[in-house]
């Protein structure tokens, strides 16, 4: 059987080869992923679009303020599975974003949306890295503290200790 999905898979080495550049993505799981999706991304107009036909965007069922069932609705089934475990196994990966990602959201969220808006990142960068043919590039797991300004995290830092009951004066440390 493998040796069949090595013929089959041939002509799509390259995107094989691309999509197993991502955290938690196997050769096996990128196997899995190309065949559900295909190697062409312009019949999705956005990543958006897939990940809505993958049945993995984030459900918001809201009407007068009453929040009703967020629940993600039904893909294709193999896809479905294959995201999970990436999700998972990316969660377990050091160092990276999607682990942060992950981490982030658990102490929220639970671990079951966690790894649910992990496997829709995945498949975000799955559908970016095959749009445009280039390997994914790894944010770094500090990537969440970086995208904020570094004064904007010292104010909000002096307003906590100011609510605390504390007078806060800042001095720059000379550079040595």
């Amino acid at each position: 059987m493998s040796e069949r999905i090595e013929q089959l898979i041939a002509p799509y080495a390259e995107q094989v080869a691309l999509l197993d550049t991502i955290p938690g993505v196997d050769r096996r799981a990128a196997e899995v992923m190309l065949a559900e999706i295909g190697p062409d991304m312009g019949q999705f107009p956005s990543a958006a679009h897939l990940a809505s036909w993958a049945g993995v965007c984030p459900g918001n069922n809201e009407s007068a303020g009453e929040h009703r069932s967020g629940r993600t609705r039904k893909g294709p089934e193999w896809l479905g599975g294959c995201l999970s475990e990436v999700a998972k196994a990316a969660s377990r990966t050091k160092g990276t974003y999607l682990n942060a990602q992950y981490h982030r959201l658990r102490g929220r969220r639970g671990p079951g949306k966690a790894t649910m808006a992990v496997a829709h990142s995945v498949l975000v960068i799955a559908d970016h890295v095959l749009d445009q043919g280039v390997a994914y590039q790894e944010l770094g797991e500090d990537y969440f503290q970086q995208r904020h300004a570094a004064e904007r995290h010292q104010r909000q830092l002096v307003r906590q200790l100011e609510r605390l009951g504390h007078k806060v004066t800042l001095e720059p440390i000379e550079a040595a």
